[in-house]
């Protein structure tokens, strides 16, 4: 054939300049486009020699990415099924560019949020070459009649002008697409950058990806050292960028506890912690879902990582930021989740409404439900001791997923301060004979610092009570969670109130002072304290009991704590107000009684400092200078 001129039928105005600023977000995509139709190529070659119509041999089907930089030109090549000289008219001269017409018209009638979610809707994989290229030309021969046809040459500037004709200098089979990169994305033409973008999208594709070449050491054949090893040399080989058949591809059962482990290096290569165990995603119906999810081991210190699974379309990299299409508790999660029925060219905005997907989201949620709870069955002991790793994903999926609670309520664990788990039917259980007030309501008892809280905890044990450790980072939200689902229970933090209160039984205990003596024993006080951050209460405690406790209120320190999380209360304004407390005085403590007695005035002065002083050491609040009185004083009293 001679050379065909044409121009392509568009009816639209400046497609190109539309096409090159509007059609992904970011350029870099470009790449992943290409070597997903390289992909598309070689694979239908496979699917027609394994049904006996390809004619001649498959050879080697790796796609080869070459920079030339001295050209500025970029190369993708496959030995797919190539296309002859009437497909190209169609694939690229027709049907790509009217659907890049219908895109551009509907664009330009679309407000922002719309115009994302229609990308990806027209089959211009190729055309977002033109992105990043001045010219950009197609070299390609089809498998047809066993590779005798000519090859074809398609060359475009990114004007609606092409040229078409046969070539003699293209022998093999396949497709090569050369983008001549334009001045604003040199940087595509430097291999660091193109290599980090074939690992970012195409590290798992099914067809190997070879770009540029690697040194490695190899044993030289039949020669060993000294010591009787093998004599290594260094040899330089080609680069194969990707992992043809990750592990998600396969069947779980074909799967070993070391082949998951070594996976998980290979998707987090700096990651130096093992994960405490996985999950194999493999779903075929009602939609086609593969993947395996890890629980990363959690520290004490930890940040709330997200944006560790990666989620793929038939092993081609989608997108890392999976809010909105996996659980949102379930993002904290790290590993691997591929669907075809999950739309590759689109935004999020678009896949968290489509119908597909939130199947899968309600799909992995139950699977995580069912595996957690497997394991708890199963193998109770190792769930425990894995417990607090693993608390921080569950409670966060009890709190935000209502069909999660409802599985997870049956393996969810609460601890208590003897280092002993209870599910909570068994907590229940545990303490429903010890713990009811009055009102016949069940108080939990928790403390979220075993140390600090030592004293508090010690006297709730007294009265025979049992103590839950709450001392996660979601543990105020989670408490609120369980009161609203467990009936006639509240949750108290142990030092929130004297015991008494916190768990009233019955009626207060008669006081040992009269109220003249209270009020006394107010005033004096009142002038020792500081009046804005403290107020004195008087309480009819044991003659056991401490003679000066500090509480803080229960609701206003929960919701303080979820707001220093991040989250809970911030529109009420609690961080502009200051930190308060309750002073109580134990009517009945027999140091009151002294108190009251003591004549001077300085003594009784002292007294009061030193039992404030300890009640705010007990609660770490005791600082600065006035820690540095409060031993001077006692060292004076010793003495």
């Amino acid at each position: 054939m001679t050379v065909q001129k044409g121009t392509i039928d568009i009816k639209t105005e400046n497609i190109f300049p539309i096409i090159k600023k509007f059609l992904y977000s970011d350029h870099e995509i470009f790449l992943r486009e290409l070597i997903s139709n390289a992909t598309d190529a070689t694979q239908k070659l496979k699917t027609l020699a394994s049904a006996g119509k390809l004619k001649d041999e498959l050879g080697d089907l790796t796609i080869r990415v070459e920079v030339d930089k001295k050209n500025k030109t970029l190369t993708v090549r496959d030995s797919g099924i190539g296309m002859t000289a009437d497909e190209v008219e169609k694939y690229i001269n027709q049907i790509a560019f009217s659907s890049a017409e219908e895109f551009v018209k509907k664009f330009k009638t679309k407000t922002e949020a719309e115009q994302n979610a229609i990308i990806g809707h027209f089959g211009l994989g190729f055309y977002s070459s033109f992105m990043v290229s001045e010219k950009v030309e197609i070299r390609t021969k089809t498998y047809k009649k066993g590779g005798k046809t000519k090859a074809v040459h398609w060359e475009c500037d990114g004007s609606p002008e092409y040229s078409l004709e046969e070539i003699e200098d293209k022998k093999d089979r396949g497709t090569e697409v050369i983008l001549h990169i334009d001045d604003e994305n040199k940087e595509f033409l430097e291999e660091y950058r193109i290599k980090e973008l074939l690992n970012k999208y195409c590290k798992f594709l099914p067809v190997p990806i070879q770009f540029g070449t690697e040194k490695i050491q190899e044993p030289v054949e039949g020669e060993k050292d000294k010591d009787g090893n093998p004599v290594m040399k260094e040899v330089e080989k080609p680069y194969i960028v990707n992992n043809t058949n990750p592990l998600w591809k396969k069947k779980p059962s074909e799967a070993t506890d070391e082949d998951y482990k070594n996976f998980y290096r290979e998707l987090y290569p700096y990651s130096f912690e093992e994960p405490l165990f996985h999950i194999h995603l493999n779903v075929d119906y009602p939609f086609n879902l593969t993947g395996i999810l890890y629980f990363p081991k959690v520290k004490k210190d930890y940040e709330l990582q997200r944006n560790k699974i990666q989620l793929y379309s038939n092993q081609v990299f989608v997108t890392d930021s999976v809010e909105g299409i996996v659980p949102d508790f379930l993002t904290l999660l790290h590993g691997v989740i591929d669907s075809p029925d999950i739309p590759l060219n689109v935004s999020r905005s678009y896949l968290q409404s489509d119908q597909s997907v939130k199947k899968i989201s309600g799909y992995i949620t139950r699977k995580v439900a069912d595996k957690l709870a497997d394991i708890f069955k199963n193998d109770r002991e190792t769930f425990e001791k894995k417990w607090d790793d693993i608390k921080i994903f569950i409670e966060y999926g009890m709190i935000s997923d209502e069909k999660f609670y409802e599985k997870a309520v049956k393996f969810s664990l609460l601890k208590n301060t003897e280092g002993k788990y209870f599910t909570l039917d068994e907590y229940k259980k545990h303490i429903e004979n010890t713990q009811k007030d009055k009102d016949n309501k069940l108080v939990y008892l928790y403390a979220n610092n075993q140390e600090e809280q030592h004293a508090y905890i010690e006297t709730a044990r007294e009265r025979g009570y049992d103590v839950l450790l709450m001392n996660g980072v979601l543990d105020n939200h989670f408490i609120n969670t369980l009161e609203q689902k467990l009936s006639d229970t509240s949750f108290a933090r142990v030092d929130s109130n004297t015991i008494d209160k916190l768990i009233n039984k019955e009626e207060e205990a008669p006081s040992k002072l009269e109220d003249k003596e209270k009020d006394k024993l107010k005033e004096a006080f009142e002038r020792n304290i500081d009046k804005e951050k403290f107020t004195v209460i008087f309480e009819n405690l044991s003659e056991t009991d401490m003679p000066v406790v500090i509480m803080q209120n229960e609701f206003m320190r929960r919701m303080r704590d979820m707001e220093a999380l991040g989250g809970g209360s911030g529109m009420m304004g609690l961080g502009n107000l200051p930190e308060t407390y309750e002073m109580v005085v134990n009517a009945n403590n027999p140091l009151l009684e002294k108190v009251i007695k003591e004549k001077s005035k300085k003594k009784q002065d002292q007294l009061i400092k030193q039992m404030y002083d300890l009640a705010r050491l007990s609660k770490n609040l005791l600082k600065g200078k006035e820690l540095t009185d409060f031993v001077k004083r006692s060292i004076d009293i010793i003495e």
